[in-house]
């Protein structure tokens, strides 16, 4: 009996209940890249993290855009902040443990960030090894968390060099639009060199499609194209276009938690399962 498609064109797969994590290991460190903006890579670290949460897993969310999103998106008012990674990464006398905040959400922790992270940039240009400063602040809490979501700007600056020289592998979120698809060559020549200068161990987890509309021909191309383009490598699991994501980044909670049986959450849980199996140590 044939498998049903998934909207990727492809069989979809049974991701099984994941097991528990092996003790002792260090966090799986995950990138949440793009350089375009508004593909869903803040909406997809957040639901992610929370979904994760559920599989048992302890989560840390990485705020390292100075648009600070993922810190409004989980509630915090990001200009009221004393203290932000920011600070972590410019003084030394300041740890990540000192402005890691707990969530609403039991396991889900965050390190929030605001506009005075663009700053960073400019003052990280003189630092030695300036691309290691992110790796550096996250050794010391590597063993406190199962899983780390970096939030990455929408840029291929420093900042999002740090990001992938810090993490294991990088989820590529990508709009399924056809402007979407241009930049994807770039990002990968960026996770090339990155590889070869400053993290030989850094992988591609997958890409994943966003703000699918499976009404429209375009979405379907889109993906058509990136699975013909990158094969494997594109997720199974497809987040579709709904109004829940804005509801629920306006209520400051994960869409798990605002809408718990909506299409959204399930699809975050499924992805959540799938990263897990492309991630074995996670």
């Amino acid at each position: 009996m044939s498998k049903e498609l998934g909207p990727t064109g492809r069989p979809l797969p049974n991701f099984p209940e994941p097991k528990k994590r092996k003790p002792g290991l260090p966090a799986t460190v995950i990138a949440m890249c793009n350089q375009k903006g508004g593909v869903g890579k803040t909406t997809t670290a957040i639901n992610l993290g929370a979904a994760l949460v559920e599989t048992g897993r302890r989560v840390l969310l990485v705020d390292f855009d100075p648009q600070g999103s993922m810190t409004v998106g989980m509630g915090v008012n990001a200009y009221e902040l004393d203290q932000s990674i920011y600070h972590v990464l410019m003084d030394r006398e300041i740890g990540i443990k000192d402005i890691i905040m707990p969530t609403s959400i039991e396991g889900l922790d965050l390190a929030p960030s605001n506009i005075d992270l663009s700053a960073a940039e400019m003052r990280l240009v003189t630092e030695v090894g300036r691309e290691q400063v992110l790796s550096r602040v996250l050794k010391p809490i590597l063993h406190d968390y199962d899983v780390i979501l970096i939030d990455c700007q929408p840029s291929l600056g420093l900042l999002t060099v740090n990001a992938l020289t810090a993490a294991d592998g990088v989820v590529v979120p990508l709009e399924c639009e056809y402007f979407a698809l241009r930049g994807v060559a770039l990002l990968k020549d960026t996770i090339e060199k990155v590889r070869d200068r400053t993290n030989d161990d850094l992988q591609i987890i997958g890409l994943l499609g966003t703000m699918y509309d499976s009404r429209t021909l375009h979405g379907k191309e889109v993906l058509q194209t990136l699975v013909e383009g990158w094969g494997d490598l594109v997720f199974h699991t497809v987040i579709r276009r709904t109004v829940k994501f804005s509801d629920s980044t306006v209520a400051g909670e994960p869409i798990t938690e605002y809408a718990t049986n909506s299409p959204g959450s399930a699809s975050y849980r499924q992805l959540a399962r799938e990263v897990l199996v492309r991630c074995p140590g996670a």
